[in-house]
């Protein structure tokens, strides 16, 4: 009875609405004998490659797929009709290969720039241009075939069906049917499986898994309450009740048995599905270099003549040594693209007097770096490391990070997607999530805790950074004995435990920034996020950084440095009010009024020398005589 694949399933990607973790959910369908399954989160592909990547490890074939929203008309026209789920209905959509994966990223990315009002959202004319490589089912009761057969609009749903038939070549398309003891759910089931059979259009058997284990859905229904701000005596307009879990199956199997073909379909569909990714090929945007030079030998032209003026004429051997060793690993991992790139934007920078950083990190350890401009350290004088930065036994992509004035970043990033084209260039997605502290706040807010007690919480848990629920608790006994108080009290741990660590509302990354030599809705899928401050939505990358690089795209972070506002500012006073124009770069490093005030700890406005009260004890105890030392 393990020839089945759940092929409906809502992940934490699904924020606040699925509680799946993906590592438990691959144990769970591992012991449960299952040999693959799918993902489907509300909407979006953020998971896809965590999920694929995890799966893999576990020895379980990744189905990767998606449960979009779809426009009842037009995905540009505003429905202001409540139809199902925000005026859109939902319609599950998984990848064959790498083909129907493309058009699927394709699909996810198009709803978000041009589909967006309140959701997601593709329309079935969109569907029709890309929906080669992809199988179709038709979701839960907010599926469009499934609301009209409700709704006793039988003709318009056959008809509907009929044409999804058809677009899906009349073999990749399937009615879906569940059983989570819902009356409605029952009503509709018995004409899709009257349909199915005069039709001649195959059914399938899902569970509109939301959860893991039926122990998790009071778990699950508080998570949803935090995202609509609903406490636990109010009535919810929808939920979940503990039918929507991971269920092994046998117990599938016993929703439907007069139905077998709908359980057996599932491994239909999984034996259709065979995508295969490739991790780990850089995949860099073409530098154009000047005719009679290739990538490799330009970026040595401009690395000999930066040397030549930073040392003069003749190059000290150590530092001809130490270049030659570099150029010849940089060359031969084939990174000579992405060094022109960088040291490209910042020469930009420079030359509109938009102030840069000397250097951050490990890229500091480069003498290349040195002489492109890209750093103003000299990593031979300091004793820095290439191989911190770069090492050819490794793998690792590189990855400079670089510190503009704050107010002027943004003119850089424009700089960049005027170069390489705006459909190459995006910013990358982050993850809020319900962090230990902040799962405590909410869950006690839907349990109706008054403030000062909620408050006392908050004040007992430790101050120590990252320190999850569990260990906080372990860690201090004020916070272990609330945890025990009463009934309510544990209740309010219990839960929050379970739901720490979930994913909370997709976020734009402060600095990172994606060049992709082919347009990026071609090998990603892309999304919009909200910026409350800025007032707008920005496009951004679905995967975060770690899943952007293990697909080969170089992330490379535009710092907006307060710190280098303020220098520029200070200048501009100085030259203003005194006529004395001072150039950073030339303040010697060994000024020792400059070590006095360190000494004495007055460090307040001095990049990371000020980040926290024990950093400024710190260098008040070590006594700082020279810059090596800070």
């Amino acid at each position: 009875m393990n020839n089945f694949t759940h092929l409906h399933l809502h992940t934490n990607y699904s924020m606040l609405d699925g509680a799946i973790r993906i590592p438990e959910l691959m144990k769970r369908v591992k012991q449960q004998g299952m040999k693959s399954v799918a993902i489907t989160d509300h909407g979006n592909m953020f998971g896809a490659i965590d999920f694929y990547k995890e799966a893999i490890k576990q020895e379980i074939k990744p189905i990767i797929g998606s449960e979009f929203y779809v426009a009842p008309n037009r995905k540009t026209e505003a429905e202001m009709d409540e139809i199902s789920d925000g005026g859109n209905y939902h319609l599950i959509l998984l990848a064959k290969n790498e083909v129907g994966y493309k058009n699927l990223i394709k699909l996810s990315s198009v709803s978000y720039t041009d589909g967006f009002y309140r959701k997601p959202r593709i329309d079935y004319d969109l569907l029709d241009k890309h929906n080669e490589g992809l199988i179709c089912l038709t979701a839960c009761l907010a599926g469009e075939v499934n609301r009209h057969f409700l709704q006793n609009k039988d003709e318009k749903a056959m008809a509907l069906a009929n044409k999804l038939h058809e677009i899906f070549r009349k073999e990749d398309f399937y009615l879906e049917i569940q059983k989570h003891g819902i009356k409605e759910q029952e009503t509709v089931a018995k004409k899709v499986i009257e349909f199915s059979k005069r039709a001649k259009i195959p059914m399938v058997l899902t569970n509109d898994s939301h959860f893991l284990s039926m122990d998790d859905q009071s778990a699950q229904d508080i998570m949803l309450r935090i995202a609509m701000n609903k406490s636990i005596d109010d009535e919810m307009r929808f939920g979940f009740n503990k039918e929507f879990y991971v269920k092994s199956p046998a117990e599938m199997f016993t929703l439907f048995p007069e139905n077998p073909e709908a359980f057996h379909n599932t491994m239909e569909i999984s034996d259709k599905c065979a995508l295969d990714f490739k991790f780990g090929n850089p995949l860099l945007p073409k530098f154009e270099v000047p005719p009679g030079y290739d990538t490799d030998s330009y970026m040595e032209k401009l690395v000999w003549d930066g040397l030549g003026r930073i040392y003069g004429s003749p190059i000290p051997a150590e530092v001809k040594e130490r270049t030659y060793f570099e150029l010849n690993t940089i060359n031969t991992m084939q990174f000579s693209g992405y060094f022109l790139i960088v040291q490209d934007f910042i020469n930009f920078a420079k030359q509109k007097g938009i102030p840069v950083g000397p250097g951050r990190g490990s890229a500091a350890g480069s003498i290349i770096a040195y002489a492109l401009g890209i750093t103003n350290v000299d990593p031979i004088k300091y004793g820095l490391l290439f191989e911190r930065f770069l090492n050819p036994d490794r793998k690792d992509m590189p990855d400079i990070d670089t510190d503009f004035c704050q107010d002027r970043r943004e003119e850089v990033y424009n700089y960049i997607v005027s170069k390489y084209g705006e459909s190459h260039v995006s910013q990358i997605i982050t993850y809020g999530t319900l962090a230990a502290k902040n799962a405590l706040k909410d869950v006690a807010r839907v349990f109706q805790l008054p403030f000062n007690e909620a408050n006392e919480i908050s004040k007992a848990f430790p101050k120590t950074l990252g320190i999850g629920i569990e260990e906080a608790v372990n860690t201090s006994k004020e916070l272990k004995e609330l945890s025990e108080k009463n009934e309510t009290y544990k209740k309010i741990f219990q839960i929050a435990t379970k739901l720490e660590g979930n994913y909370r509302q997709p976020g734009r990354h402060a600095a990172g920034v994606v060049i992709s030599p082919y347009e990026m809705d071609a090998i990603v899928p892309l999304s919009t996020v909200a910026d409350k401050k800025e007032g707008k939505r920005f496009r951004v990358i679905q995967y975060d950084k770690n899943m952007i690089e293990s697909i080969g795209l170089i992330k490379m972070d535009l710092l907006g440095l307060k710190n280098l506002t303020t220098i520029q500012y200070t200048i501009n006073l100085v030259k203003e009010r005194h006529g004395i124009l001072i150039d950073p770069d030339k303040i010697p490093l060994d000024d020792e009024p400059t070590f006095s005030l360190l000494r004495k700890a007055n460090v307040l406005g001095i990049f990371q020398l000020d980040s926290s009260s024990g950093i400024r004890d710190l260098f008040a105890k070590a006594q700082v005589k020279k810059f090596e030392e800070i």
